[in-house]
């Protein structure tokens, strides 16, 4: 769960990415980083927690002496044998076509108008109502345990993946290993700070990738997903995976791969642990803006505004909502013109999973329509 402009889905990057070309001779120096192991950055396709960053030392580090210190530090964190992470990394690749990905220009984030119909086609509806009649009685059995509905997993599987069908083609381990040691720089001063942080955080994931190995007995030269190293039919970074991800069947295993059971399972869990997933609660409803309010446009979705507070600012919700909800105020460039919506605890629940709100808006009306509702003009 994932990253990039638009904030862009780990789907967008699987179809993106060039194949593995052979792997260059490994730098002189790692890119510009402390020579200790950070506490891993939250998962990729999640918005970042808004806490103040302690400084970072920038100067560079041998690229020798940051692998020596990740082997030595993962192996301490997590009781792991530094002489097996050594032979793991030596099959370990870097990827140009990684970098490259990384590198590539932010998109112009496109209006609601041109979004929306890359993630909702009646092929995407068709397909999502397919799978949910598959596996129907997985789903309802994860519903009524986390109040999370099927639809709602079903969308998210349907855009992260294509339900199963795009999960990605590099090894997770030569993503996570270039993005960790070589994550491209700009050259712009004013961004090194956060490529540092960027190729930490990747680093913390590279770490937490052995630990999966080991918890999940799990041959982890042989994962595949996305150019950032998210993984299985609904796109978990490892530390997602190793915090969220749950045994939905009973085999003592979790398996986001192959067992559709965990998939459903682990998705909800994410819902409710992460993003506070109410059950039977509003996501969003449409709302009107009196003529001559100013729009509100807030970056944190966190819905924090009472609906008291919305109406004082000319919001009013188009649809029955509940009494002492608070909600965050959304504004889409619709093909009409501007579309006001307000979005309540459940749709910041989906923004844990990519901190986008046309994500966000895509997976629910994604769902929406997968349960035979009719939806708006986008």
């Amino acid at each position: 769960m994932i990253r990039r402009s638009l904030i862009c889905l780990i789907t967008l990057g699987l179809v993106a990415c060039a194949t593995q070309p052979k792997s260059p001779p490994s730098p002189p120096q790692a890119n510009a980083l402390p020579q200790t192991t950070p506490r891993a950055s939250p998962p990729a396709g999640a918005a970042p927690e808004a806490v103040a960053a302690p400084p970072l030392d920038l100067t560079p580090v041998p690229f020798e002496v940051a692998r020596a210190n990740f082997v030595r530090d993962t192996a301490s964190k997590y009781g792991l044998d530094p002489l097996q992470i050594e032979a793991t990394l030596a099959k370990a690749q870097f990827n140009d076509a990684i970098v490259a990905a990384m590198s590539r220009p932010a998109e112009q984030v496109k209006p609601w108008n041109e979004y929306r119909p890359m993630f909702i086609s009646q092929a995407r509806i068709d397909g999502g109502r397919a799978f949910l009649a598959t596996h129907r009685e997985e789903l309802m059995r994860v519903q009524a345990r986390t109040g999370v509905p099927a639809e709602i997993i079903v969308a998210i599987i349907g855009v992260e993946t294509s339900y199963g069908k795009n999960v990605g083609k590099y090894r997770a381990l030569d993503a996570l290993y270039t993005l960790a040691f070589r994550y491209p720089r700009s050259g712009d001063p004013a961004m090194l700070e956060r490529e540092v942080r960027r190729e930490l955080y990747f680093r913390g994931e590279l770490g937490q990738l052995f630990a999966l190995g080991r918890e999940e007995n799990l041959d982890i030269t042989t994962l595949i997903g996305s150019y950032a190293g998210a993984m299985g039919m609904g796109q978990f970074m490892p530390s997602s995976y190793r915090q969220f991800a749950v045994d939905g069947d009973g085999d003592g295993k979790r398996n986001l791969f192959t067992d559709y059971n965990d998939l459903f399972s682990s998705i909800a869990n994410y819902f409710v642990k992460k993003g506070g997933w109410v059950r039977d609660g509003v996501v969003v409803v449409p709302a009107t803006l009196r003529p001559g309010a100013e729009e509100l446009n807030p970056t944190d979705l966190t819905p924090s505004y009472t609906l008291a507070d919305l109406a004082a600012r000319g919001y009013q919700p188009a649809a029955p909502v509940p009494a002492g909800a608070t909600a965050t105020p959304i504004t889409l460039d619709g093909s009409a013109g501007k579309q006001y919506w307000l979005g309540f605890q459940n749709y910041y629940a989906i923004t844990r999973y990519n901190g986008s709100k046309m994500y966000a808006m895509a997976v629910y009306q994604l769902s929406q329509a997968i349960a035979g509702k009719e939806l708006p003009p986008a």
